[in-house]
């Protein structure tokens, strides 16, 4: 029977210091511990969280989703990042926190706790404090007071300095308005204006004198000069459209060379006119479609028969006669 109670209180002994040893944390584990600031507050009132850590440099440490963890008992207003504290050889203080609000009067309590990987192990570790915060509110006995009206808007005299500073800058402001207003009105009359012209639109520009503004925007562009010659043709000939659609009112923007050639002939023009107009035309067809290139002479001559064209069919200006 002793030998049996023996053999029992050293198998007890074995169990026990086993389980002591499985609770004992590895001594290269990183340690965990928090704390709030401040550790009491009204509710809803904020704080801060925070988890540190110190491990070293290669363990991993995943910190919690607290907005995930936190259930009821706060609600997160900010993540903050992590941040280092310090670092010293292989080790590593961490330091993660989140600034929350707490709703629920009372001790509210949180056991500190990180996701912990190393290797093949994958575990949670805890912190060796439970923190705690006071939440406290404020009772208030509504039968120990009285209660008022509300007391009516007092009635104050009006004073002019309430408003001074408001006229003093609007007069100012028109000062500055009258001023530049004289100053636009003399600048305009000097051209002929007035200052009713503003509102009103620009005439439109005959179409000649379109034409001529357009040849000579083209003729500073030299895009012959840098083998542009598609480009430069079809600018040209987009001149001389735009021209006959205003001009004569023939639809040329939407017209083939040929069809606008058939549809001129309906138009009295002088002979070196029509002439001019064919030859820019074809000549233009055979630079877009059959990829020719002219000649710089040949450039040169269809410039100026455009402008010819224009010159020859714009608009007469009658001459008064001598008794006008």
């Amino acid at each position: 029977m002793l030998s049996l109670a023996v053999v029992c209180a050293v198998g007890l002994a074995f169990v026990a210091s086993a389980q002591i040893e499985g609770n004992v944390r590895p001594s290269n584990a990183p340690r965990i511990s928090g704390r709030f600031e401040p550790d009491s507050i009204g509710i809803g009132d904020r704080f801060t969280y925070s988890i540190e850590v110190e491990k070293d440099l290669v363990q991993t440490v995943i910190f919690p989703n607290f907005a995930a963890s936190a259930g009821e008992q706060f609600e997160l207003i900010e993540d903050v990042p992590v941040d280092t504290l310090e670092r010293d050889g292989r080790r590593l203080k961490l330091r993660k926190s989140f600034r929350l609000a707490a709703f629920q009067e009372g001790v509210q309590r949180i056991l500190p706790q990180v996701m912990y990987a190393d290797k093949n192990i994958i575990d949670t570790l805890y912190g060796e404090d439970t923190l705690s915060l006071l939440v406290t509110t404020f009772e208030i006995d509504s039968t120990s007071h009285s209660i008022f009206d509300i007391k009516p808007q007092k009635t104050l005299p009006f004073r002019f300095g309430e408003i001074s500073g408001y006229l003093m800058w609007s007069l100012v402001a028109l000062v500055v308005l009258a001023i530049g207003l004289y100053v636009a009105y003399r600048i305009m009359r000097h051209y002929g204006k007035s200052l009713s012209d503003i509102f009103h639109p620009a005439p439109p520009m005959p179409p000649h004198e379109e034409a001529f503004r357009a040849l000579e925007r083209l003729y500073v562009l030299r895009l012959c000069q840098h083998d542009k010659h598609k480009l430069y043709y079809s600018t040209l000939t987009d001149i001389l459209r735009r021209y006959i659609a205003a001009r004569f009112e023939v639809g040329a923007m939407e017209m083939t060379s040929d069809e606008i050639i058939a549809a001129m002939r309906e138009v009295e023009l002088p002979k070196k006119a029509a002439m001019d107009m064919a030859d820019v035309l074809r000549a233009a067809d055979l630079v877009k479609f059959a990829k020719a290139i002219p000649e710089s002479e040949e450039n040169e001559a269809s410039y100026q028969a455009v402008w010819d064209f224009v010159e020859l069919t714009k608009p007469v200006e009658e001459q008064p006669t001598e008794e006008e």
